[in-house]
C-alpha cells in the first residue's frame, strides 16, 4: 500500500433543492429547474454516510443518489482547463455539481473498485459520471454536457464502504486497486460507445461487480444483443 498515490480534498460541498426561475434572456433554458446542482462549500468537518453527504439533498432521485452513487468526486484540475477554455473564471469547485473536490486524481488515473481513505470514511469507486443537462443549465452553456462528454472530463461516483468525517485539506489516498485495466476514463468510453461496442469488452464489464449495478445491467444487454456468452 506504501506505494499507492495521495492527493489533497480541495473543498466538501453539499447543496439544497432550490427552485430556479427561467432564464427569461436565453431560450434555451426558458424553464424553471428544479435541483440541488448548485454546492456551497461546506467549512468544518462533514459526514460521509452511507447515503451521502450529510448535509447534501437530491432532487431527481430517480436518476441521482442511492447506495452506487452516494458521493460526486470532481478533479480539481479540470478547473484550470475549463476556465481557459470557455472563458469563465468564476468556475471552480462545486460548479460541476460534485461533493468533493480532489487535487491529484483524474479520470485516467482512478479505477472502478479504487477504495480510498478520505478523512475518517472509506470510499469506493463505483461507476463514471455520465453528464446530464444540468451542467448546461447552471452554466447557460447549450452543448457544454457533450463537450464534458467528450473530454472525459466527468467526475466520477464513490460508493460508501465505511461512513466518517471529512473536511476540506484532508489526504486522498487510494488504499486499494482491483482493477487496473477498469478506469473510470475507458469505461466512460465503453459506455458511450453504444453498438460498436464490442462483446467481449461487455462481458467483461457485466462481470465487474464493484462497477454500480444498473451500469452492468447495461453492460449485460449489450453481451446479450451481440450473442456472447459469458
Amino acid at each position: 500500500m506504501s506505494n499507492f498515490r495521495t492527493g489533497k480534498l480541495i473543498a466538501v460541498l453539499a447543496g439544497k433543492v432550490r427552485e430556479h426561475p427561467p432564464h427569461a434572456e436565453d431560450p434555451a433554458f426558458n424553464r424553471p429547474w428544479r435541483s440541488a446542482f448548485i454546492k456551497e462549500p461546506i467549512s468544518g468537518p462533514a459526514k460521509i454516510l452511507q447515503l451521502g453527504l450529510e448535509l447534501d439533498e437530491v432532487a431527481n432521485k430517480d436518476v441521482h443518489g442511492g447506495l452506487d452513487q452516494s458521493v460526486l468526486a470532481y478533479p480539481f484540475s479540470h478547473y484550470q482547463l475549463w476556465q481557459q477554455e470557455l472563458g469563465i473564471k468564476e468556475m471552480g469547485p462545486g460548479g460541476f455539481g460534485e461533493n468533493l473536490c480532489i487535487h491529484g486524481f483524474n479520470e485516467q488515473m482512478v479505477c472502478i473498485g479504487d477504495s480510498f481513505k478520505v478523512g475518517q470514511a472509506v470510499l469506493q469507486v463505483s461507476l463514471p459520471r455520465l453528464p446530464c443537462s444540468s451542467i448546461d443549465r447552471r452554466w447557460l452553456r447549450s452543448g457544454l454536457v457533450k463537450r464534458v462528454a467528450e473530454t472525459q472530463r466527468t467526475g466520477w461516483y464513490f460508493r460508501v464502504l465505511e461512513e466518517g468525517s471529512c473536511r476540506a485539506s484532508d489526504q486522498v489516498a487510494l488504499i486499494e486497486r482491483k482493477h487496473p485495466q477498469w478506469t473510470v476514463a475507458r469505461v466512460l468510453e465503453l459506455r458511450l460507445k453504444g453498438k460498436q461496442l464490442q462483446g467481449k469488452e461487455a462481458s467483461n464489464l457485466a462481470r465487474c461487480q464493484e462497477l454500480a449495478a444498473h451500469w452492468r445491467h447495461h453492460f449485460e444487454q449489450h453481451r446479450e444483443d451481440t450473442g456472447i456468452g459469458l
